[in-house]
């Protein structure tokens, strides 16, 4: 295990190679790699930094189909850049510029030729390279796009100065490392979200509720006039910074609606309200004027990779193929249900049935606190094995932690003569069950009609119960009290409860 290390619950990732695949045709990537080979062995020349002449972002805008576009040579200028970036394109000083005619600084003259561009040696990564070693290069230019959306815009106080106004920049409210971590962690809770299977590209996030999870403190019923501001600006902040990254492929953003910014003191700001973020949203329709977005699978794969270099355990489903069955059942209770079925099978895969079901029995023995949520996984990845594990289920038909399931599983694959069970077996296997729930999901309505069904069902129930062998027969006694709403029944559960408690 981890120790101290932070732990992010289990994502499923698809295989490199559809990984790279998503990598070459997310629009930032494809179009740099386009320039690239526009560029090619010959080169362009270009002006200082490598930067593209107003001559040649024409010709690239054109040959990238954005001509049309009012943002098209913005577009063009960024997949240029990130050529640069990912070494797609190498550029070259021109000996001549490194100190201008009649001692004039390199880059006087806007648009005058300072150096050459050509194709660089990544870009056969591309074509030649492994998956592993497109993702690589993407994972580069993914940094250096991350970087940008982090760092403050500087081109309205380019301008300002451009225009000789005087500014103290002292006084600028400039942290570029808190921003760079407030995105980060952004990405994070996107990451958290899709993990716990709770979003997708098919279920975004609304971009209010995202802010919120960043802004809103935890014990806050009801959010302040200033926290609403706070969460207004984050989500414009957010707004430019996931414009920034779509075109990575690593987010589905649809932006924020033009029509509900308004300027104030120079600023962008929410025109309508942002109440409800945390409680009562608003309709659908609505919430998706305010942004809405995702991870894409490359996203998930982005993300995780910056957790586990900054120390952060953030497995992947698969990671336990190769593990024993103590270590299987140890990790499933805390899956997300369909990681977990995704984990099992996994793990099934390199195994035949009977060594599997065998292996998988035996881990689940014990009377720990744990045991009876690995008992809990055994029998759910049991239930995925056919006929050829039935006699390694028959092994255990006399095992009192063991019989019980393995009369479950036989029972549901339609097996014939199997024992019925004593009373006792049936009782502990019951309240071996509860406990199991209990610890993975507490006090929910489905267990309190679970509680219901089993007092209706067995008259006497807690007087038999509470002589049950069991390590949490007075826990799941207690709970039982708490969850039936008949009080003449939860008072008999509280009463056997202590008597199991006082036996033990």
């Amino acid at each position: 295990m981890s120790g101290d290390r932070p732990t992010m619950p289990p994502v499923r990732l698809p295989s490199d190679a559809e990984l790279a695949r998503d990598a070459l045709s997310a629009p930032l990537l494809a179009r740099a790699a386009k320039l690239a080979r526009w560029a090619g062995e010959e080169g362009i020349p270009v002006g200082v930094g490598g930067e593209l002449l107003a001559e040649q972002l024409r010709a690239a805008t054109e040959l990238l189909g954005l001509a049309g576009d009012e943002d098209g040579d913005a577009y063009a200028m960024d997949a240029w850049q990130h050529a640069l970036d990912t070494g797609l394109v190498d550029f070259e000083e021109n000996e001549e510029s490194e100190e201008g005619e009649d001692g004039e600084e390199p880059g006087a003259g806007e648009d005058e030729p300072r150096g050459t561009a050509v194709a660089g040696e990544e870009l056969a990564t591309l074509t030649s390279g492994s998956p592993s070693d497109v993702l690589d290069l993407f994972l580069g230019g993914f940094e250096s796009v991350l970087a940008d959306a982090a760092a403050p815009d500087l081109g309205d106080i380019a301008d300002r100065i451009a225009e000789g106004e005087d500014l103290d920049l002292d006084s600028l409210d400039w942290d570029p490392e808190g921003e760079a971590d407030f995105l980060d962690g952004v990405l994070g809770n996107l990451y958290l979200l899709t993990a716990l299977e709770q979003s997708d590209v098919e279920h975004p996030v609304p971009l209010p509720a995202l802010a919120a999870s960043m802004i809103v403190p935890d014990d806050m019923d009801e959010p302040t006039d200033d926290i609403l501001e706070e969460v207004s600006d984050a989500m414009m902040r957010l707004d430019d910074q996931f414009r920034l990254l779509a075109p990575t492929g690593i987010i589905e953003y649809r932006p924020v609606d033009e029509s509900l910014i308004e300027e104030v003191d120079g600023e962008g700001h929410i025109r309508e309200s942002v109440d409800g973020v945390d409680s009562e949203a608003p309709e659908e329709e609505d919430v998706s004027r305010y942004g809405m977005v995702s991870l894409t699978p490359l996203g998930v794969f982005a993300v995780r990779t910056r957790m586990a270099e900054a120390g952060i355990d953030a497995p992947a489903v698969g990671d336990l193929a190769d593990k024993g069955a103590d270590v299987l059942l140890a990790a499933l209770p805390g899956h997300p249900e369909t990681a977990a079925r995704a984990e099992a099978e996994l793990w099934l895969a390199r195994r035949t049935p009977a060594e599997a079901a065998a292996e998988l029995l035996a881990a689940g023995r014990g009377n720990d606190a744990d045991a009876p949520s690995r008992r809990l996984a055994c029998q759910q990845t049991l239930s995925l094995l056919g006929a050829d594990a039935e006699p390694a289920l028959r092994d255990v038909l006399d095992d009192r932690e063991l019989g019980g399931l393995a009369r479950v599983w036989l029972a549901e694959h339609g097996a014939t003569d199997v024992p019925e069970p004593g009373e006792d077996m049936v009782f502990w296997l019951t309240v071996d069950t509860i406990a199991a729930q209990l610890a993975a999901s507490g006090d929910t309505d489905e267990l309190r009609g679970l509680v219901e069904g089993l007092v209706g069902q067995h008259g006497g129930f807690f007087e038999t119960a509470w002589r049950v062998d069991h390590p949490a027969t007075a826990d799941v006694l207690e709970a039982m009290g708490r969850l039936h709403p008949e009080k003449k029944i939860a008072k008999e559960a509280r009463k056997a409860a202590f008597k199991a408690r006082s036996r033990r």
